[in-house]
């Protein structure tokens, strides 16, 4: 079984920052691209940021220049570094991880259960 927790969430005054973190855990053998979602209140979920397993990055356009990804392979763990944090920030933010896991053709999707994150003016 693979699970995905986040940590680091909370409530911060806008200007802020927060690092949230995800770990991957379970019976999965290699992984491929790791992201970042959120869904605000009456929004549908969005990218906020991805990361590949070469390295290679895409943010959503509203958060370039404040937040910033990263990985660490070994600790199965991907990490969202989030500063100058804006009230629209407000959400839940979700892990996501592509992983391949014993019997299955391809990788599979797997989600977190959420870090909710909001920002005060």
């Amino acid at each position: 079984q693979v699970q995905l927790v986040e940590s680091g969430g909370g409530l911060v005054q806008a200007g802020g920052s927060l690092r949230l973190s995800c770990v991957a855990s379970g019976s999965f053998f290699s992984k491929d691209a790791m992201g970042w979602y959120r869904q605000a209140p009456g929004k549908q979920r969005e990218l906020v940021a991805l990361i590949t397993r070469d390295g290679n990055i895409n943010y959503a356009d509203s958060v370039k220049g404040r937040f910033t990804i990263s990985r660490d392979n070994a600790k199965n763990t991907v990490y969202l570094q989030m500063n100058s944090l804006k009230p629209e920030d407000t959400a839940v933010y979700y892990c996501n991880a592509a992983l391949w896991v014993v019997g299955v053709r391809g990788p599979m999707d797997y989600w977190g259960k959420g870090t909710l994150v909001t920002v005060s003016s």
